[in-house]
């Protein structure tokens, strides 16, 4: 599923060295081919509750779903 530019997804895995924990919510800024593989790669922003950027990571697709009513 190809994710749109400033859409709202949620992280799938642990990003250690980011920081960053399955669940968190972050907004696509940037979409890439990434060659050799058969999904979209995406540059995520994720920020803390004050609105200060904590990590933007460039992930596979896989590594991103929609998020879900409550």
């Amino acid at each position: 599923m190809t994710r749109e530019l400033y859409e709202k997804v949620v992280l799938t895995r642990n990003l250690d060295s980011h920081g960053l924990r399955a669940g968190d919510v972050g907004t696509v800024v940037d979409r890439h081919a990434v060659p050799g593989v058969s999904e979209d790669g995406y540059s995520v922003e994720f920020v803390d509750m004050t609105g200060n950027t904590v990590a933007v990571v460039t992930l596979l697709a896989s590594a991103l779903r929609m998020p879900t009513p409550a």
